[in-house]
């Protein structure tokens, strides 16, 4: 998981920012709860505290008021004793009555607070008459009220209160807040990441599908995934079963185009194979008939018997050419002498009918490291469609070498006026993966087919009185060629 939530938050899985996205939601919802709940605890927590402390001071007030008009120092302690053991359920530290003028009257703490004592500034200013002064770091409240009689102040009344015990509540709820918040929101992601991770999983099936597809193994999803899956992914399950049977009958359809492809040049060749043969086979007839009758003269027997072996080797020549095209034979991860030399005789009739000449050039080793089959085929559709394309009387050109960076380089000129746009396109462009519509092309789409296959490259040109195909195939191991090539 971690290699996968790498490249910022948008490229993590839904399994993931779902989850995290609940969580996320329900901190934040929490934290505000927890936020309104303590506020409020607070709130009701310091209006009862005030309460109390008022109750409590109006308590001392009406204790205390008659001696405090007398200045009965004695009473006024009396008093806050008795005030004492009636509000046990507030906690105060101390209290002080003080005079008008400040001086410390009595106190429930006369060694802190000394009678006849000046009240402490530093402890006055926390005092705020009819207010309740709460400092939560200190776990005190400070009161105080002012007595008077007849609108005139007769003292003041001071009480300092322990409230420990209300901030304990305070964080026993915070922490309870706390822990509740935290196991529901461990609860969510990981139902979240349960429920999302269900809810994904078509998606890794169709995920893994077409990363198997990508790797040449195109195959549709099994029928009980259906099962497991709602019916937004059957769907889609649906639909890539369907693209599977599309690309299973366009691979079946190019399979099936290339071999009509290949009869229709094999029903060719043996048309002009059959003319071949035909020729020489009719001169031999006569020359049997020429020594059938004049076989006793040496002259004539020996000149009937050259052309009878001429002949036989002529027609030798062409079958060995086309069984080597259309039945294979030698090794065929490499291109000899041999793969080119009896492509002329392959070629020998549509050259004869349009009166051609063919010149043939060749600069390779006898033996290199390539696919002679394959590339025999390439050049032999190239040689028909340049025979096709030239005028009458024309000069068709083969020429192989190899380049500077041990390439195969064959070039194949013609004195036509060069392919049409449509035509050159399916030789030079990207080879599509079914053939053109009708007839037309299906050659050109084969060769392209191949040379793509062997990491190659056409490149068409014009020469001074034509066109020419130039075709570079790098020399290092291929696999072997399929048979929708």
């Amino acid at each position: 998981m971690p290699g996968r939530l790498r490249g910022g938050i948008a490229a993590w899985p839904l399994a993931v920012k779902v989850p995290l996205s609940v969580v996320l939601i329900v901190v934040a919802a929490a934290m505000g709860l927890s936020q309104a709940v303590l506020s409020r605890l607070s709130t009701e927590q310091e209006n009862h505290l005030q309460s109390l402390a008022g109750a409590f001071l109006d308590g001392l007030s009406t204790a205390t008021m008659p001696a405090v008009i007398r200045r009965d120092v004695w009473e006024v302690f009396d008093g806050l004793d008795r005030a004492r053991g009636q509000y046990s359920g507030l906690r105060a530290l101390y209290t002080v009555v003080t005079t008008p003028d400040g001086q410390i009257l009595a106190s429930s703490d006369p060694d802190r607070f000394p009678t006849q004592t000046a009240m402490p500034s530093a402890l006055e200013n926390r005092f705020v008459p009819g207010s309740l002064t709460i400092d939560e770091r200190a776990g005190r409240a400070w009161a105080a009220r002012d007595l008077r009689e007849g609108g005139i102040l007769i003292g003041r009344l001071f009480a300092e209160i322990d409230i420990t015990d209300l901030l304990a509540v305070r964080r026993e709820v915070a922490l309870t807040l706390l822990l509740v918040n935290a196991a529901l929101t461990v609860a969510f992601g990981a139902v979240g990441y349960l429920l999302v991770g269900r809810m994904v999983h078509p998606l890794g099936i169709l995920a893994r599908h077409l990363r198997r597809a990508r790797d040449g193994e195109v195959v549709a999803i099994a029928e009980p995934e259906f099962r497991r899956v709602g019916a937004e992914f059957s769907d889609a399950f649906l639909q890539f079963n369907d693209l599977v049977r599309a690309l299973e009958e366009r691979k079946n359809l190019a399979a099936r185009l290339a071999d009509e492809e290949k009869l229709a040049l094999l029903g060719k060749l043996a048309s002009g194979m059959a003319h071949e043969v035909n020729n020489p086979l009719g001169g031999m007839l006569n020359a049997i008939d020429t020594l059938q009758a004049h076989g006793h003269d040496p002259e004539i027997r020996r000149r009937s018997l050259d052309f009878l072996h001429r002949g036989l080797a002529g027609i030798r020549n062409v079958v060995r050419a086309t069984l080597v095209s259309y039945k294979g034979g030698g090794d065929p991860s490499r291109l000899t002498g041999g793969d080119l030399e009896d492509l002329p005789f392959l070629i020998q009739h549509e050259a004869e009918a349009r009166r051609l000449r063919i010149a043939w050039q060749s600069s390779l080793p006898d033996s290199v490291e390539a696919e002679g089959g394959t590339i025999r085929q390439i050049l032999l559709n190239l040689l028909l469609n340049a025979c096709a394309a030239s005028r009458t009387g024309g000069l068709v050109r083969l020429t192989a070498r190899l380049d500077d960076q041990d390439a195969l380089v064959f070039v194949i000129a013609d004195e036509g006026p060069g392919l049409p746009a449509p035509m050159a396109d399916i030789l030079t462009g990207q080879p599509a993966e079914t053939p053109p519509k009708g007839t037309s092309g299906l050659g050109l789409w084969t060769t392209a087919r191949l040379v793509a296959r062997l990491d190659g490259s056409i490149t068409l040109g014009r020469h001074e009185h034509g066109s020419q195909v130039i075709v570079a195939i790098p020399l290092q191991p291929r696999r072997p060629v399929d048979h929708a090539a």
